[in-house]
């Protein structure tokens, strides 16, 4: 068997933390930022986990 080759585009957008939770910027805050209200511009710059069936696809995808 072959080994699993890392999927680079989604390696450099998520993390693994050291428990195995898989963790991502959040969207949409690359542009018209003047439209978006200073909280919904602080909620934005904190990580976000990713959950469940999609947590394990990326984990597969990341060779792990």
């Amino acid at each position: 068997m072959p080994k699993i080759k890392t999927h680079k585009g989604l390696a450099k957008r998520v993390k693994v933390t050291a428990t195995g939770k898989v963790v991502h910027n959040k969207p949409y805050k690359s542009h018209l930022m003047s439209t978006k209200n200073g909280k919904r511009c602080r909620h934005l710059r904190k990580k976000a986990l990713i959950k469940g069936a999609q947590a394990d696809t990326i984990k597969r995808l990341l060779g792990m």
